[in-house]
């Protein structure tokens, strides 16, 4: 029986604030198969947190005070009554710790791939094949702590991502209607500095606010995540990570389980500023089709001429279709104002 199934379906009484400013209210929080819910009191799902980055603030001490890694602005405290809870949460946090990639664990690999290499083959092979190799073997523990990084770094010119108590339940909802099978989703609303959307490691997408405010339906929001999950499988965003800080940041990486804080810094301002490579259609329209979520209202919005994006346009699967909404018009209208709070 491993650390997470022995506590499936543990909850347990808490205090939740979305930030300094707001009041602590009382929620009940589970754990799940790789995250911490916690909901309200009318069973709400107000925030879900990865368990590879929840951080507590004063160890060993009771009320335990958790925060999600790198944002202590974001407040979970577990009554000392509530004690399995806490111990749960810290057996979870020993056992990815424990995951990490520990110093020195590929150096064997890393010597003899160096010594058997041909001098003049290395010049041009050793680089992919090293991030090849780090793509492999990077877990998905040390994917989220990376991409935690870069948000943390990113938040310089985003501020802190949108929270408010009566549109969070409605961003959750959102996650859940557009997360599938395969690595998990969790969206984030930006302040400011993401122009559309953004994905970083860890199945993190970053949203700008107006893809949220200025829509009157969340087709068209739903269509940008759309778009930036089929841009994390064509590219898997560490690998765009590594390519952009290079083989020595990427041997460090391997032979430490970091990357240098200047690889990190540089490529969130990469991440924000570069321009956006052409998304294969038939990926597009295939995964329209299968969230059931139509490809036309999404393809006038990024050209409203509809010229650019005719193959969205007449390829719309949905088109003529009874459509499920995105999310019910009043969960829409109070994720509408995430950040106005």
């Amino acid at each position: 029986m491993t650390a997470l199934t022995k506590y499936d379906r543990l909850e347990a009484a808490g205090l939740w604030r979305a930030a300094p400013d707001q009041q602590r209210i009382d929620v009940i929080v589970s754990l799940g198969d790789a995250t911490l819910t916690i909901k309200d009191t009318r069973d709400q799902a107000l925030a879900h947190w990865s368990l590879a980055v929840i951080a507590r603030s004063n160890p060993g001490k009771r009320p335990a005070l958790f925060h999600p890694e790198g944002d202590t602005t974001e407040t979970l405290e577990i009554p000392t009554d509530e004690d399995e809870m806490i111990r749960a949460i810290e057996k979870l946090r020993k056992a990815v710790e424990r995951a990490r990639p520990k110093k020195g664990r590929l150096r064997g690999f890393l010597t003899l791939a160096l010594l058997t290499a041909g001098v003049s083959a290395a010049i041009f092979l050793l680089p992919n094949a090293v991030v090849d190799q780090a793509i492999k073997v990077v877990p998905d523990v040390k994917r989220a702590e990376i991409g935690n990084a870069l948000l943390t770094q990113m938040q310089r010119a985003t501020g802190k991502p949108c929270s408010s108590p009566s549109a969070n339940p409605a961003l959750v909802a959102l996650t859940r209607r557009m997360t599938l099978g395969e690595e998990p989703t969790y969206l984030a609303v930006m302040r400011a500095g993401v122009k559309e959307a953004i994905h970083i490691p860890g199945g993190v997408i970053l949203l700008s606010r107006t893809m949220v405010e200025d829509y009157e339906s969340p087709d068209v929001l739903a269509g940008y995540i759309i778009a930036e999950q089929v841009r994390r499988e064509t590219r898997d965003p560490l690998r765009h990570l590594l390519e952009s800080a290079g083989l020595v940041a990427t041997l460090r990486l391997l032979t430490t389980s970091r990357m240098p804080e200047s690889a990190i810094e540089d490529h969130a301002k990469q991440l924000l500023t570069e321009k956006r490579a052409p998304l294969p259609t038939p990926a597009l329209l295939a995964r329209f089709e299968t969230l059931e979520i139509p490809s036309s209202t999404y393809g006038y919005a990024v050209d409203v001429t509809g010229e650019l994006t005719l193959p969205l346009i007449e390829g719309d699967p949905l088109a003529g279709a009874t459509q499920e909404p995105v999310l019910p018009d009043s969960a829409w209208v109070r994720l509408q104002a995430i950040c106005e709070g």
